[in-house]
């Protein structure tokens, strides 16, 4: 089978995770190491930036041009901290904006300097023919997790708690259903950082001193984007105008951090699926704080584990997910699918870099 490396940097802005497997796209005959190169302060506060900028920034912007080089470099790094032989290399690259209603999905990464320096040809360009085809370019991760998962039993929703948080449900049938709930991490990591000037709220200490504000969290779920039906997706800044408009600001660091750890449980309860999950898998660095994990426990009355009771490595997946892509890409199977993303069709998407 192909050997392949997936690189995944996500909405969290922390670093890249880089992973190596043996697959074939379909199954998969190994796993092998990973590892994370987190980002440096500048590299996160410039990347930051640019989710800000993005909807007015254009190609060749010089902020741009220089967070993208800085960006390409770690994944090259981190291609060759690996130290090991691969025949395609699944880049994902850094999303700085998503607006699929408007046709608009934008990762940034230099595919080309990147297969130049590891000498690996490199599947990358995931999202856009997906949007292009009226789909929401999101979640990709799906179609890996049903290769995880084939043999636990289902009804099974396996949830990844990033930036955003993103679930995938597989019925009993093994039909997959997949969108995002909302809101994951993202609210609560920029308000950690704005308040404390932590990247984010270690082990839900703050969140866990506080107490969730009622009528901000009603405010917050009353979002439209709750009531529309899957598949749909989001930017990790789509609620910026929802939070600065509900009230949150007035409230103390302590119970802001409550309330946004309120909202991401809240909202991935309210989550609507085929059939009931019984079972949920955590995954995303969600699953590391007790606080969210407590809580969703309480929310959904179903077992919810972390992803290493099922035997996968939740600090690995992701990345992996963009090895197991690659290799679908260069067989020419589908990546996404109108139960997933909403396009119409099953797609294949994506494209080659060779060196």
């Amino acid at each position: 089978m192909p050997r392949v490396i997936g690189l995944m940097s996500g909405t969290s802005l922390d670093g890249v995770d880089a992973a190596w497997l043996d697959t074939d796209g379909e199954h998969i005959a190994a796993f092998g190491p990973s590892l994370t190169l987190p980002y440096d302060a500048a590299l996160r506060r410039d990347l930051r930036m640019i989710l800000d900028l993005a909807p007015t920034l254009v190609d060749g912007d010089p902020r741009l041009v220089s967070a993208v080089d800085r960006l390409t470099a770690y994944h090259v790094r981190a291609v060759k901290a690996l130290d090991r032989p691969a025949d395609m290399i699944g880049f994902h690259g850094q999303t700085i904006l998503h607006q699929p209603a408007r046709g608009r999905t934008w990762q940034v990464g230099d595919a080309a300097r990147l297969a130049r320096e590891t000498g690996v040809p490199v599947a990358h360009d995931f999202r856009s023919a997906d949007v292009a085809a009226g789909g929401q370019g999101a979640p990709l991760v799906p179609v890996y997790h049903a290769a995880l998962a084939v043999n636990l039993p289902k009804p099974l929703a396996i949830l990844n708690i990033g930036g955003v948080a993103n679930v995938t449900f597989i019925g009993r049938d093994g039909a997959l259903l997949a969108f995002d709930t909302g809101p994951g991490n993202g609210p609560l990591d920029d308000w950690c950082a704005r308040h404390t000037g932590q990247p984010f709220d270690k082990d839900g200490t703050l969140a866990r001193s506080g107490h969730a504000d009622g009528l901000v969290l009603a405010r917050l779920l009353a979002d439209g984007y709750f009531a529309a039906p899957p598949p749909k997706s989001l930017d990790r800044l789509d609620f910026g105008r929802a939070l600065a408009a509900s009230g949150l600001d007035g409230l103390s660091a302590a119970d802001g951090a409550a309330t946004l750890a309120a909202f991401t449980i809240r909202s991935i309860a309210a989550a609507v699926f085929p059939e009931p999950p019984a079972r949920w898998l955590i995954c995303g660095g969600g699953r590391r704080n007790p606080m969210l994990m407590h809580g969703l426990r309480q929310a959904l009355g179903v077992p919810v584990a972390p992803v290493e009771s099922a035997g996968w490595d939740g600090d690995a997946l992701e990345a992996q997910c963009f090895g197991f892509l690659a290799a679908r890409i260069a067989s020419k199977r589908p990546i996404t699918f109108p139960s997933t993303t909403g396009v119409p069709v099953a797609m294949a998407g994506g494209r080659i870099q060779t060196i």
